[in-house]
Parts: C-alpha cells; structure tokens; sequence
C-alpha cells in the first residue's frame, strides 16, 4: 500500500457540511482547526499588514484584545477593522497597570458569582496590588495586596489558568553598600496564588546564599527554574527533579551578550523549551531504563538558525617580517548573523512559532517561522514589512489567523503592526476545481 493521503481543505469543508463527524463536538472543533492549519501553511497563503497604530505608552497583547495606555483602553483585533471594548477611568502613577494575564473560565466547574463564568484581566498594579477586572467591561472583580517590603512587577503562570507566579522586581543594593562591599543576598521574590479567589500559596524568597550567584529565577509547572551568568540553568523540584532525576541541570553551549531562557512548553506535553541565540532545544523528561522512579532529560528536537561559518582568520606582520595568523570566533548572537529573538506557541494550531532576525548593515530584518510541534519541521516562513532594530524591546504574536508585532522605539515610543491571514483567490480557485 501507498501512503495514506491527506484530506485537502474542500474535502474536509464537505464532509463537514455533511455532518460527517462525531457526535462529540470537539472532533467538529479540532475538525475545524485543522482546516484552519493547512490554510495558514499553504505556499499561497500570505499575512498582509493591515493595520498600524502609536502610541506613547507600552502596548500588550492577549487574546484577540489589544491594550493601550498600561491596560486602560481595551480594543478587539478580531474584526477587520480594530473596535473598541472598554475604556477604563484615568488613574494615577501609582495605580497603573504593570503586567496582566488573561484568565478564562474552567469547563465543568461551579463558581461562586455569575460574572466569573466570562473572561478576566489578572492585573499586577504599580502600587503592589493584584486586581481581577473584566475583560469585557473593565469592571474590579476581586482585588488583594500583596506586600510593601519588595516591589511586585511582573505575573506569570505557574499551572496555566490556576495558579499563578508574581514576579517581583530584583534587589539592588546601593552605592554606599556597594562600597563598604556589603552584598544584597535576597535577589527576587515569587509570590504564588491560586486565583478564583485569590489565595495565597506560599512566598519563595530566592537567595543568594541558598542558590549561589543566581542571576535570574522563575516558577513553571511546579518547577523553580533558577539561571546564572554562565548559561547554567537549575531546575528544582521538591518531588520530581531533586529527589530523582538525572540532567537536572541544563547547559547550552553558546558565547553571546545575552543570556538563554529556559521554561516549560506550553502544550502540557510535560518537555522543556530551552532558547540560545542560535538554536531551540525542546527537550523531554523520560523515565530510566529499568528504574520508574528516576527521570532524565533528553532531546526531543532541535531547531538551528540558518548561518554561515562566519568565523574569520587575521593576519599580522611583526617587525623581523613574520606572518601571524589569529583565529577568532563571532559572538553567537552577533546581529549579522540569523539569531533566534522569540519563540512561541498557538496551541489551538499546535504549532512552534519562531522570531529570527539578522542585521543588514543599518536595518534588521525578521521573519516569523512556523515549526511542527511534534517534529519541529519548519512549514512555513512570513516576512515583517517593518524593520526590526535590536536595541529595542519586541513582543511578536501569532493567533489563529493573526499576526501581531509591538515594538518600542526610541523616546518610547510603542508601535504596533496587524497582519492578517490572506489567500490567493487564483490558486484558490484553481485548488477547487482540481479536486473536483
């Protein structure tokens, strides 16, 4: 036998209208996403930039919403045109939003109160304290404070829409101390909440005489993942890596300025994303051979950037004539070269997305590629029309049939550029008639 052939777009489009599926209305959902997919994929398929707006305060993204103005102006990017939601009450300095994560509500559970079946903004405030707002109207729902010893900044999942890591801002010491050579030994705080209500878990003070010279940590899947200058990353966990596993401890060969990242993937597939300027490792946990309760980590697969051997020879003449010859190597996250800035993942398309950019002499160029989850094949690349400067912050997203680009610019200055899915009409038509 041959290889089983796919379905194309219209086949499935048919048997849909059929009803040629399950009863479950999940099959018709994955149905209907994996037609979406193959449309996204198809050589014809193009992202068109269809919108650009300014603006003097950070822009942020989630969930087919865009906010303005620290989360204070809510606009819907799912029409063609950008509408907006709500616009919340001017507030002060002190009241701004920081960060925000979008909570949507659990299937299956009863809640306490009518208004927590609907989305909700988890809010992190200048002034330390964690708010639930609609995210329909800007409505407070729920709001606690967290603490005044330290200075919360930043939210981020622990268990995906269940608990959450508050982030706070690191410790610095001051110049005086810094001179009489006192160090500061706490560097970060994470605070831990269930949320629905708020409720506290636990506060994990990160320290340096715990953890040695830590530069970085954070909180994902139950897991503390702690970084260090040297590219080493740590994973702890009281339970799973601490007790029993083998290659707890991860590091990434590359010479770069900055430092890679490390977390756990998106998809609840239990593996690990582990990001170097020029290479994307997904990594899994896998039991030991003849030993259930040992774990060890091991390579799923690998992304590389597309470079050339760029490392040079110089030469130079000393003064009785003699030719030396220097052999140097390029940082690997020179901007020359094709380096790795964001990577990403749309779970409903289940697939990778990865931001690569390369300096052409003044401008940088990115483009955004689409990888298979499971193999990590590319399937797709998309140019972005505007040009891409590295010494400033981008956030890239990719949803469904969108794609989205932040960027600041100099005098901050926050942009953001709208690309929406576009087919050939000729191919298109040309792909129908062929499959009839």
């Amino acid at each position: 036998m041959g290889p089983t052939r796919k379905p194309n777009v219209c086949h499935r489009l048919s048997r849909r209208a059929l009803g040629s599926f399950s009863r479950d209305a999940g099959v018709v959902q994955r149905t209907n996403l994996g037609i979406l997919r193959a449309l996204v994929c198809q050589e014809s398929t193009k992202f068109k930039n269809v919108w650009i707006t300014h603006s003097k305060s950070p822009i942020a993204y989630e969930r087919g919403r865009i906010y303005f103005d620290n989360y204070r102006c809510c606009i819907s990017s799912v029409a063609s045109e950008p509408r907006k939601l709500y616009e919340m009450p001017k507030c002060s300095k002190s009241e701004k939003i920081e960060d925000a994560l979008l909570w949507e509500c659990p299937v299956g559970e009863v809640l306490p109160n009518q208004s927590d079946y609907k989305s909700s903004l988890i809010a992190l405030t200048a002034h330390n304290w964690l708010l639930r707002i609609s995210a329909t109207t800007g409505k407070v729902l729920e709001k606690i404070y967290l603490a005044s010893y330290c200075k919360f900044r930043y939210l981020s999942w622990d268990t995906p829409q269940e608990v959450i890591a508050v982030k706070s801002a690191q410790n610095k010491a001051s110049a005086a101390a810094r001179q009489a050579g006192i160090q500061q030994p706490v560097l970060l705080y994470l605070a831990v909440f269930r949320v629905l209500p708020f409720s506290l878990v636990g506060i994990l003070e990160i320290n340096k005489k715990i953890f040695g010279n830590v530069t970085d940590a954070t909180l994902s899947h139950g897991i503390l993942i702690v970084m260090y200058s040297s590219g080493l990353v740590r994973l702890y966990s009281f339970q799973t890596i601490t007790e029993q596993a083998k290659n707890g401890i991860q590091e990434m060969e590359c010479c770069s300025l900055e430092s890679d990242w490390i977390y756990f993937h998106p998809d609840a597939s239990g593996r690990i994303i582990h990001v170097g300027p020029n290479q994307v490792k997904v990594l899994k946990l896998t039991e030991i051979e003849n030993n259930s309760s040992q774990h060890q980590i091991s390579e799923d697969f690998v992304i590389l950037a597309n470079r050339e051997n760029k490392n040079e020879n110089l030469f130079t003449v000393t003064a009785s004539g003699r030719v030396v010859k220097k052999n140097f190597h390029l940082l690997d996250d020179d901007p020359e070269q094709e380096t790795f800035k964001i990577v990403d993942y749309e779970d409903e398309l289940d697939l990778l997305s990865v931001v690569a950019v390369t300096q052409i002499d003044a401008e940088g160029k990115a483009h955004l590629d689409f990888h298979c989850n499971e193999y990590g094949t590319l399937l797709k690349s998309i140019p972005l029309v505007e040009s891409w400067d590295v010494t400033y912050s981008h956030e890239v997203y990719f949803d469904r049939d969108l794609v989205l680009h932040i960027e600041q610019k100099p005098n901050r200055v926050f942009s953001c550029y709208v690309y929406q899915m576009v087919c050939d009409t000729g191919e298109e038509e040309e792909t129908i008639n062929r499959s009839h």
